[in-house]
């Protein structure tokens, strides 16, 4: 073995001194000050004078390295030029190297700062494990509920709201984003970003979920392919915040979780004892997709209910304040309103009653599920007018209309999403579409995924076709035009939703072209990731969904009010209550009906009306008009339908 150079060994231990941080380190700069006056100061004792005691010398020394102002009172060549040495040694060594030690450590415990490792000490906030597409519009969906935010405060005793966001590295660039986002903006103060992954314990004990009112877990994204899936992540993090809460004897938070198999739901009610609702992304928006398929124009219906923004959604009040009244005189004394049911604790949850007659009486316990314009709408006001009230009798089940047999649809696109909407098509009983899957996935990996989630649940005929529909003459081959419907569905497997949705705006616009040249048009549905590429294809002839956007909006108001997600899993699934859309010519309406009177009208047919959808766009390339004023003539013309809430 060579033997080491004395240099060497100085030169180890003085770096492993150095890299301790900057107490060592400004330890290490004195040392070479003391050394550097010890030397100084030894140098000019031989010359006498006032340097006869040494110590005095040395002092002169430390007080020229410290100090520059010093050097013009020196006397004698050699005083002079030590001096010198000592002046020149003081701004490298005392001033450059200590300014830079300090310097670096300002900015490190700066960064350190900034990267949000620091705990929060909050109570009954909102936590948002991840940082994803969802994100910006889960927080401005939370910032925008003012109605039900209010509420959520009060009940929990909170003053004001206070927002938590776990994010893998918090960052400047991400406070911008807040900032730049439009539902937020100068809002973003309430906004506290911490660095750190759901699947860390130290990390979901900085945000505070054991004092949080509400932990919101949106599923993240992960690489094809890979062991940790979001739904993998998702368990994790409700195993961590039980085993924190059985450590520190507290009380488990309500928790709202999303996972995309849904089959995973077993497995989350037993990771996590505590208050829990499940949101399944995938089922989700297969369930949304489908309905569209069987009602075309009903996208217009879920993007007004179900994303934030003007027009209408779905609230749920208690029962307390208006125990003792029937539904048909909630309805008439909530004229802004539109009542579509109740909902009654059973045995094993919540009963759900939509378009129930009006004669039904409201307990105490008792939900009432309204649709308006503001949460203060579904309050009683003295200064508008009481309606008259209208009778609804026991619903009758209303007929599905044509229904999925014998459908043709294409799908063009893969993503993780596939083999539940194959599923859900599946669903709806022997009337079964016909589905054809085009992608550059290979059909080995397509009929795997397939397999693995619904091996006994599958479409009777269903065909995969290995194409890529970007290239023209590959989607000539296919041709589109044989369709009834076409679903171009965003892919999963680029960086980011900008890139997913470039390639599917594209892919529509091609597409578009292709069709132009056939006299049929078949319905075609759009799967965007990013909310801010709505606006691009202007006058588009697509019916559109912003995944991201919808299940913010289903995460944030089921955390704010958790009785929602029963409403929304049985409007958006098949059987049970559901939104049609009826032929005016079925109904015995008068020439010059306001929207009070249609009302009426289905309300003896045991139906809810909810408004109309024009066959001809307004100015703002808009059909649907729902919850319009009672007193508005409706005038409708050849081809515009009914927005009826039915059992069917």
């Amino acid at each position: 073995m060579l033997p080491f150079r004395l240099i060497d060994r100085v030169k180890f231990i003085v770096e492993r001194q150095l890299v301790k941080g900057a107490g060592f380190q400004l330890l290490v700069v004195g040392v070479f000050i003391g050394f550097i006056s010890l030397v100084g100061g030894l140098l000019v004792v031989p010359q006498g004078g006032e340097f006869d005691d040494p110590g005095s010398a040395i002092w002169w020394a430390f007080l020229r390295l410290t100090d520059p102002g010093y050097l013009g009172d020196d006397v004698g060549t050699w005083q002079r030029f030590v001096s010198t040495l000592l002046t020149i040694s003081g701004y490298v060594v005392f001033m450059g190297t200590l300014v830079a030690i300090l310097t670096r450590w300002l900015i490190a415990k700066m960064a350190d700062l900034e990267r949000g490792l620091t705990p929060v000490t909050l109570k009954n906030h909102i936590v948002v494990l991840g940082w994803s597409s969802q994100t910006l519009p889960l927080l401005s969906e939370l910032l925008g509920s003012s109605g039900r935010m209010r509420r959520f405060l009060k009940i929990h005793d909170a003053q004001r709201l206070n927002l938590v966001v776990l994010s893998q590295e918090a960052s400047a660039e991400q406070v911008h984003e807040l900032r730049s986002e439009p539902g937020i903006g100068r809002r973003a103060r309430q906004i506290i970003l911490r660095s750190g992954s759901a699947i860390q314990p130290d990390a979901l004990q900085r945000v505070a979920c054991l004092d949080a009112a509400a932990v919101i877990v949106p599923s993240a994204a992960h690489e094809v392919g890979s062991l940790i899936t979001s739904d993998v992540e998702t368990v994790k993090a409700l195993l961590s915040i039980t085993a924190q809460a059985r450590q520190h004897q507290a009380a488990l938070p309500y928790v709202v979780a999303e996972i995309q198999d849904i089959r995973k739901l077993p497995v989350v009610e037993r990771a996590y004892p505590g208050a829990v609702e499940v949101v399944a992304g995938n089922a989700t928006i297969s369930r949304l997709m489908v309905q569209n398929v069987l009602h075309p124009g009903l996208s217009e219906v879920y993007n007004e209910l179900l994303t934030a923004g003007e027009g209408n959604e779905i609230y749920i009040r208690g029962g307390e304040s208006v125990a003792g009244q029937t539904l048909g005189e909630l309805a008439s004394e909530r004229p802004n309103a539109v009542v579509l049911g109740l909902l009654q604790q059973g045995e094993s949850g919540w009963d759900i009653r939509l378009a129930a007659p009006s004669a039904t009486p409201i307990n105490v316990d008792d939900r009432v599920v309204m649709m308006a314009r503001d949460y203060a709408e579904t309050d009683a006001d003295p200064k508008v007018q009481v309606l008259p009230k209208i009778t609804r009798g026991k619903t009758r089940l209303a007929a599905r209309g044509k229904g999925l047999e014998g459908r043709r649809i294409l799908l063009l696109g893969w993503n993780r999403r596939v083999p539940s909407l194959m599923a859900e098509f599946a669903s709806y009983g022997p009337g079964q579409p016909m589905v054809d899957v085009v992608s550059v996935v290979p059909v080995s990996e397509r009929e795997h995924a397939l397999h693995r989630y619904a091996a006994g649940n599958l479409l009777d005929n269903y065909s995969h076709i290995e194409a890529d529909y970007m290239v023209e003459d590959e989607l000539r081959r296919i041709n589109p035009a044989h369709y009834d419907t076409i679903i171009l569905l965003s892919s999963d497997r680029l960086v980011s939703g900008e890139e997913a949705d470039a390639r599917t705006m594209v892919g529509y616009l091609q597409l578009e072209d292709v069709l132009a040249e056939s006299p049929g048009r078949p319905q075609l549905i759009m799967e965007l990731s990013d909310p801010d590429n709505s606006h691009l294809l202007y006058g588009h002839q697509s019916e559109m969904l912003i995944s991201p956007m919808i299940l913010s909006h289903i995460l944030a108001q089921v955390a704010l009010r958790r009785e929602l997600r029963v409403v929304l899993d049985e409007l958006f699934t098949v059987g049970g209550a559901e939104i049609q859309f009826q032929n005016p010519e079925g109904y015995f309406l008068p020439a010059s009906a306001d929207f009070h009177v249609l009302e009426k009208v289905l309300a003896a047919e045991g139906e809810v009306a909810l408004g109309v959808f024009r066959a001809t766009a307004d100015a703002h390339g808009r059909h649907l008009m729902l919850n319009p004023p009672r007193k508005q003539y409706l005038d409708l013309q050849p081809g515009d339908r009914l927005v009826v809430l039915c059992q069917s």
